[in-house]
């Protein structure tokens, strides 16, 4: 019922059966890189965990000290950076998302 979600690649399914509570935000994590620059493959034990993803579902914010919803700043189809070790990572009908609260995301980025 406020619970935002984004459909996407065959992935609406999975995507609206995730319903983030209050202020948090699930994700899903763009692919790390597998190669360096210099054309050196990386095993996924090497790389680096992504601190970039797309927002995928929301919940309908914290409330207040009053009890009114407040809303949050991030949207469904949001591309948004977050701290390196935020969130918890999980999987869902074999894709991998990241749950995290709204105050882990440290930006939006533009198109």
């Amino acid at each position: 019922m406020g619970t935002k979600t984004h459909k996407t690649n065959g992935a609406s399914s999975t995507a609206a059966t995730l319903r983030p509570l209050a202020d948090r935000v699930v994700a899903r994590p763009l692919e790390r890189e597998a190669m360096t620059k210099s054309g050196i493959m990386l095993p996924d034990t090497a790389t680096e965990k992504p601190m970039r993803g797309t927002v995928v579902a929301t919940g309908e914010g914290r409330r207040n000290e009053k009890g009114a919803r407040v809303p949050l700043d991030v949207q469904v189809g949001d591309e948004i950076l977050f701290a390196k070790y935020a969130g918890t990572e999980f999987k869902h009908e074999d894709e991998d998302f990241l749950i995290l609260a709204e105050k882990d995301v440290l930006a939006v980025v533009s198109s």
